[in-house]
């Protein structure tokens, strides 16, 4: 089942946003982003399997992911955005690529649709 990221919107420089992905069955989530003209990069990665979360350089003490298993949902709270946070925001369930952890399942991953964050004043 594809997941289905919501939450993007506009925000000054030094505001917050709240991602949501709403998925269930996974062993591991990764938030991942894409910028016009850049590759896509990998901003966490939320591994069920030992209960870590794993954050780019980039993003690490301004991003946190968590969990609310009620409602099958992942956050992912970005705080202290910055203007080169800006791009679409994808959540993928059995895939990830961030802080030195990597995972992928081609046969049983999935991507959601992307939301747009953008960060200007």
């Amino acid at each position: 089942v594809q997941p289905v990221e919501s939450g993007g919107g506009l925000v000054q420089p030094g505001g917050s946003l709240r991602l949501s992905c709403a998925a269930s069955g996974f062993t591991v989530m990764g938030w991942f982003r894409q910028a016009p003209g850049k590759e896509r990069e990998g901003v966490s990665c939320f591994d069920t399997s030992d209960g870590r979360t794993y954050y780019a350089g980039s993003v690490k003490g301004r991003f946190t992911v968590t969990r609310e298993n009620a409602k099958n949902t992942v956050y992912l709270q970005m705080n202290n955005l910055k203007p080169e946070d800006t791009a679409v925001y994808y959540c993928a369930t059995e895939y990830c690529n961030a802080g030195g952890r990597y995972y992928a399942d081609s046969a049983g991953g999935s991507w959601g649709q992307g939301t747009q964050v953008t960060v200007s004043s």
